[in-house]
């Protein structure tokens, strides 16, 4: 569920590689689907922030802001960034262990040739879109 489309995320995948773009839009739709299935979103903000796109929960305040990008201008993998502020990639840590690819506090990768983990994946932007309802911190990571 998208509140509205972002010419300026739409200029900015189609700058990147076909096999990176092909992968990031299936991140983006998979933002979208978690978004739509997880009680108490609501629509996403899709804009950009430090060059990225990202995406937010704005009307509910849910959650954190998740970002998308090629990974370290790398046309092999793609990343999900995370506020690395948040406690939200050191969960995955626990949670996931090495089905997943991390870098720090702030990022999981993707490898553009890989299919995506879509189960693990989902569970992550489920984190990251209902964050603020379990953190003490309510508004103090939402985006920025």
């Amino acid at each position: 569920m998208l509140a509205k489309p972002s010419a300026a995320v739409a200029e900015i995948l189609q700058k990147y590689p076909k096999p990176v773009q092909v992968k990031l839009h299936a991140l983006r739709l998979l933002l979208y689907q978690c978004a739509a299935q997880t009680q108490g979103v609501g629509a996403l903000e899709e804009t950009v922030r430090w060059g990225q796109p990202s995406y937010l929960a704005s009307a509910s305040k849910s959650g954190s802001m998740i970002r998308i990008d090629r990974y370290r201008k790398d046309d092999t993998r793609c990343a999900l960034y995370f506020l690395c502020q948040t406690t939200l990639v050191d969960s995955f840590k626990e949670m996931f262990g090495n089905a997943l690819t991390y870098e720090g506090t702030r990022a999981v990768i993707v490898n553009v040739a890989d299919e995506i983990n879509t189960p693990l994946l989902s569970q992550c932007i489920e984190l990251a879109l209902t964050y603020n309802r379990r953190s003490p911190k309510k508004s103090s990571v939402r985006g920025g």
